[in-house]
C-alpha cells in the first residue's frame, strides 16, 4: 500500500510563543520519528500552498483575507485569544497546513497514493467557519472535504477525530450538511465545552461519544466500537479524512485519558477497515514529545499497511 506523506518546512515557522504548547518541536518530533528505515518507502511530498479559493470552501471570504493579512515583526506575536497566537511565519504556515491536507485528498483520489498523512501545524479542528480558536486559523480537514467535493464531484465525505479535544469547528461546519458526516472521541468535560452525545447534525450526521477524565483504552475502543465506527459506516463515505490528534495519550499533559500507543494503531485498522484503504489523516494535537512521536509513527504504520 503506498503512502503519501506531506509536509512543509514552513510549517516550522509557526511560533506562537517560546512555553506555548503548539510549538515548532512537535513537528519535528513527528518527522523524526518518520525518518526510521520502516518509513523508506513514504511518498514524501512538499505540501502546497493552498489557495483563497480553497480555504474559502470552509471559511468566508473576508476570514481568510483577514488571517492572512496578520503579518507580526520579526520576534513578535500578536494574540488572537487566550489560546491562539500568530507569528511572523503564521499565515504561511497555515497555508501550507491547508494546502498539504488538500493535496493529500488529491494524492488519494488521484490514485497514486492509496493513503496520504499530512504532518502539518497549526492544527485546525478548533477553527470556526470565522473564528480562530484553539491553535488554530483555518480548519484543514475542512477545507480537505469541501475540495474533495468540488474537485473530485464526491457526495458523501466523513471526517472522525479523535483528538482529545472535541473539533467544535468542523462540527460546526459539517453539522448543517446532511452529506458530510463528523464523529468524535474526546474528553468531557474538557476544552472546548462542546461535543455532547446529543448534538446530532441535520441528519444525524454528527456522532460524539464523549469519555470521562481518567478514560482508558477500553471505554475508548468502546466508544469506537460501539458508537462512531457503525455510524460511520452506515453514512458509507466515499472518502474518509481523519483528525489526528494524540493528546489523549496517557503520557500528554493537557488533558487526562489515559490511551496508549497501540490504541491509535487500533482505531486505524479498524478506520482502514471502512474506509477500504482510501483514506487521508491530518495531523492535529499532541504535546508530550515523546508520545506523539511513538503514537503517530504507529498510526502511518498502519497507514503503510506494516503494522
Amino acid at each position: 500500500m503506498s503512502t503519501a506523506l506531506f509536509t512543509h518546512p514552513a510549517c516550522l515557522g509557526h511560533a506562537p510563543g517560546p512555553w506555548h504548547p503548539e510549538r515548532p518541536d512537535r513537528l519535528r518530533a513527528v518527522l523524526a520519528a518518520l525518518e526510521g528505515e520502516a518509513f523508506a518507502p513514504l511518498l514524501r511530498e512538499a505540501a502546497p500552498d493552498a489557495t483563497p479559493e480553497q480555504l474559502a470552501l470552509a471559511h468566508p471570504p473576508s476570514y481568510v483575507e483577514g488571517i492572512l493579512a496578520i503579518r507580526p515583526a520579526a520576534g513578535e506575536t500578536l494574540q488572537l485569544d487566550a489560546d491562539t497566537a500568530m507569528s511572523e511565519g503564521s499565515a504561511a504556515a497555515a497555508l501550507r497546513a491547508a494546502g498539504g491536507a488538500v493535496a493529500a485528498v488529491d494524492a488519494v483520489m488521484d490514485g497514486w497514493a492509496r493513503t496520504a498523512f499530512a504532518a502539518v501545524r497549526p492544527p485546525g479542528h478548533h477553527a470556526e467557519p470565522a473564528r480562530p480558536m484553539g491553535f488554530c486559523l483555518f480548519n484543514n480537514v475542512a477545507v480537505a472535504a469541501r475540495w474533495a467535493r468540488a474537485r473530485w464531484g464526491l457526495k458523501r465525505v466523513a471526517v472522525v477525530d479523535f483528538d482529545v479535544h472535541h473539533g467544535n469547528g468542523t462540527q460546526a461546519i459539517f453539522g448543517p450538511d446532511a452529506d458530510l458526516f463528523y464523529g468524535s472521541s474526546h474528553q468531557s468535560p474538557c476544552y472546548p465545552g462542546t461535543g455532547a452525545a446529543h448534538e446530532h447534525g441535520v441528519a444525524g450526521n454528527v456522532v460524539n461519544a464523549p469519555l470521562p477524565p481518567g478514560a482508558g483504552s477500553d471505554a475508548f475502543r468502546a466508544a469506537w466500537s460501539g458508537t462512531i465506527l457503525p455510524a460511520l459506516a452506515e453514512f458509507a463515505p466515499e472518502l474518509l479524512i481523519v483528525s489526528a490528534g494524540f493528546d489523549g495519550h496517557k503520557a500528554d499533559p493537557l488533558a487526562e485519558l489515559q490511551l496508549e500507543t497501540d490504541d491509535y494503531a487500533w482505531v486505524t485498522e479498524e478506520l482502514l477497515r471502512i474506509a477500504g484503504g482510501r483514506l487521508v489523516s491530518v495531523l492535529e494535537g499532541g504535546y508530550d514529545l515523546d508520545a506523539l512521536a511513538a503514537a503517530a509513527a504507529a498510526h502511518v504504520r498502519v497507514l503503510m499497511g506494516a503494522a
